[in-house]
């Protein structure tokens, strides 16, 4: 598995007082932000701010348990991301959920390490990832051109 990290989510417990944080330290919001999901793009890659109560939905378990950081690491297909989660869970992670589709059209599942710390492998058809495999949200390809 590649030695990267593609989404950082932040837990968040009130989604317009953190979006506006980071907006005052003049990070743009992206246009692919939602009212649920705001979306900033880093250098290689994004920082998604997501309210804590979906996050732990995401995840399967209570809000409680469902921390205030997920890693992610996106593919360029699902099979991409079985292939992820098999290979930590053999290596050692806990499974916490299994490769499932989601409501927004992709493909993810979540893992955590040995420390506890949640990753999620995910395939987001609307994120394409370069041939890097970095990424960068399309409005921010688009603007960049």
């Amino acid at each position: 598995m590649d030695a990267r990290i593609s989404l950082i989510t932040l837990g968040v417990d009130d989604l317009g007082r953190a979006t506006r944080f980071y907006e005052r330290l003049g990070w743009q919001r992206a246009a692919e932000s939602q009212p649920e999901v705001a979306f900033f793009q880093l250098a290689h890659q994004v920082l998604a701010l997501y309210p804590r109560a979906n996050l732990a939905a995401d995840l399967g378990i209570a809000v409680a348990g469902a921390g205030s950081v997920t890693l992610a690491q996106n593919f360029h297909d699902r099979e991409a991301v079985d292939r992820a989660y098999a290979e930590a869970v053999s290596a050692g992670a806990k499974a916490l959920r299994t490769p499932y589709e989601t409501g927004w059209g992709g493909y993810v599942a979540y893992i955590a390490d040995p420390e506890g710390h949640v990753w999620e492998f995910a395939h987001n058809p609307a994120f394409p990832l370069g041939d890097n495999a970095t990424l960068t949200l399309p409005s921010m390809t688009r603007s960049a051109e």
